[in-house]
């Protein structure tokens, strides 16, 4: 092995000797160099091999290139590159390669190869690497379409391209993204070949062997694509997406009608195609011939004509396609065009008139979403209907008695309302819902009363909180009565509310935290008081919370009434109880703030 690593490093003498000559690197640079060298070439050569010696070794001669290129961009010395640069690069190829055999499954290895080959110039490699690595990894779409995009776009070779989609579509016949991809390369090609006829035809030159058919150049490459793959992978959602490329290509016009028509014909029942075709209204003029809209009245006037187009397509689409999706695409669109910003209040006011009817005859037929009652609501508190609000409201608690968000959003609107029936709401509402689901009502109902409620009346709010929730829900309902008890009645009736909880498990480790700092806000703040927080909270989390260990030492020896002696017993308590990686890191920051840090 020692002769094996001596010839490496002797094949490296020329290219350092001219990096010391031309004065890129000093003689004990060099010498650093040899010295590092050596130390990556023994682990890359010894009988275990390790992929991280390959990596490093990798990554210790890319950032040696890149500091050759710093050093020659300064220096303004451009020479001697195939006998430095090249070399290198050349054995880089070599390590990759040996990596690329051993690790043949890690596909990020492949990809690190093929990325420095693109950098660093020597892009002649790269089709025999992408051959290797698809030999391996066939499975994987994305790579053949890195191959093909890499040979149509960097080595321009459209025959290469077909070949590789070709050869993966064997593999994958039923990848949406190779289709999709295949179609786009095939009518890129299409493009190219018709600005290469246009160049020829500029210039008055006889086009010889680059004279190609007229099929050819209207895309029937990509049309014979297009039909293939809509015979293997159905539904709207690809059609539309392969329509989406298309249309990129001006040329194209006529493989665009033919899908649009396929579009139509193949998927009528499919909500997605009567989304499409109304949303594209939007970009049809009104009256085609006529002059542009100038004015902002004018470009208003306009687009109210478009939307009033898309509205009509929908209002057909809800007719021959009653369901809740279709629905819910009309509603979307709606909410989309009212969002958009126009000076133009009649504009705006169509936009609203057509949003509030469709939500109506969605919600007459009952095939509106939960989500979409929410986004009813919403809008129509935005435009302080509020009486509306409540019905809509009510229809959806109706509908969708099991849905906390849904309560949640009438509750909303009986608060926004300043509506007396709030409490007997609430109330209505715990009947029909689970209780292990009911804590963000609780917390509403409680934030409620805290605003519009006596004090008792908020407290009584939480005891039957506490009573009706139970196990991890309840964590977060007493840091809130504890928050509140603090606001409304200070530290006392905060220690009150916490020595009433105090075996009420389960806690977290911040309702503790909250007691310590209320109690750190008080003058004076009592050591004693800390000492029985910090207490309960390590019983509750001392054998996993290092950090509670560590504030409790803290505290003891920075309080003007702590006891420094007390803070072995609290590091033995410490070790004792906390277990496994909670210990350790505990062992570490201990010696940290020992040591001042």
């Amino acid at each position: 092995m020692a002769e094996i690593i001596q010839e490496r490093i002797e094949d490296r003498i020329p290219e350092l000797e001219q990096l010391e000559r031309i004065g890129l690197f000093s003689h004990a640079e060099i010498k650093a160099i040899i010295k590092k060298a050596s130390d990556l070439e023994y682990k890359i050569h010894r009988r275990t091999l390790l992929k991280e010696d390959f990596i490093n070794y990798v990554q210790y001669e890319i950032n040696l290139l890149e500091l050759i290129q710093r050093r020659r961009a300064r220096i303004k010395y451009s020479f001697k590159k195939d006998e430095i640069e090249y070399s290198m690069v050349h054995r880089v190829q070599g390590v990759f390669g040996r990596a690329s055999a051993k690790w043949k499954d890690d596909v990020q290895l492949w990809l690190s190869y093929i990325v420095f080959c693109k950098k660093w110039g020597t892009k002649t490699h790269l089709s025999k690497i992408f051959s290797a690595m698809l030999a391996i990894h066939s499975n994987k779409p994305a790579l053949w379409i890195m191959a093909a995009k890499w040979e149509m776009e960097d080595r321009l070779s459209s025959e290469s391209a077909r070949q590789l989609f070709l050869r993966a579509l064997r593999f994958h016949p039923e990848c949406p993204k190779l289709y999709q991809e295949y179609f786009r390369m095939e009518l890129m090609h299409a493009e190219k070949l018709r600005k290469e006829k246009q160049e020829f035809e500029k210039a008055a030159m006889d086009m010889g062997d680059f004279d190609h058919p007229e099929e050819i150049l209207k895309g029937e490459l990509a049309r014979i694509v297009y039909k293939n793959s809509i015979s293997k992978i159905k539904g709207a959602e690809f059609h539309v997406s392969l329509l989406a490329i298309a249309q990129l290509f001006d040329f194209a016009k006529d493989l665009q009608k033919e899908i649009y028509d396929d579009l139509q014909a193949l998927h009528t029942d499919d909500p997605l195609t009567w989304d499409y075709v109304a949303r594209r209204e939007l970009e049809i003029e009104s009256q085609p011939g006529e002059e542009q809209p100038v004015s902002k009245q004018a470009k208003a006037v306009e687009m109210g004509r478009r939307e009033e187009r898309c509205c009509a397509v929908y209002e057909e689409a809800v007719k021959a396609l009653p369901t809740e999706a279709m629905w819910k695409c009309y509603i979307t669109f709606c909410l989309e065009r009212f969002s958009k910003k126009t000076s133009s209040v009649p504009l705006r006011g169509q936009r609203l008139e057509r949003t509030m009817l469709a939500f109506r005859k969605a919600h007459e037929l009952k095939l509106l979403s939960e989500v979409q009652y929410k986004q009813w609501i919403d809008l129509l508190l935005r435009q302080d209907l509020f009486k509306e609000a409540l019905q809509v409201a009510e229809a959806g608690t109706e509908l969708f008695k099991d849905s906390v968000t849904m309560w949640q959003t009438k509750f909303q609107v009986l608060i926004d309302s300043k509506s007396p029936d709030v409490e007997m709401r609430f109330e209505e509402a715990f009947a029909h819902l689970k209780p292990q689901v009911c804590l963000p009502l609780w917390i509403s109902w409680a934030e409620w009363s805290e605003s519009a409620k006596s004090q008792e009346d908020t407290e009584a709010i939480f005891k039957k909180a506490i009573i009706a929730v139970t196990g991890a829900s309840s964590v977060t309902l007493k840091e809130k009565y504890l928050d509140w008890a603090y606001r409304s009645g200070g530290y006392k009736k905060a220690r009150a509310v916490f020595k009433s909880l105090q075996e009420s498990r389960p806690f977290s480790v911040e309702f503790f935290r909250k007691m310590m700092q209320f109690e750190k806000e008080q003058e004076p703040c009592k050591m004693v008081n800390l000492r029985e927080y910090y207490e309960r909270a390590l019983r509750e989390f001392g054998s996993s919370d290092s950090d509670l260990w560590m504030d409790y030492i803290k505290e003891e020896l920075n309080h003007p009434f702590g006891k420094p002696e007390n803070c072995g017993q609290i590091y033995w308590r410490a070790m004792k109880m906390l277990q496994g990686q909670s210990a350790e890191l505990f062992v570490a920051k201990h010696a940290m703030h020992q040591a001042g840090h």
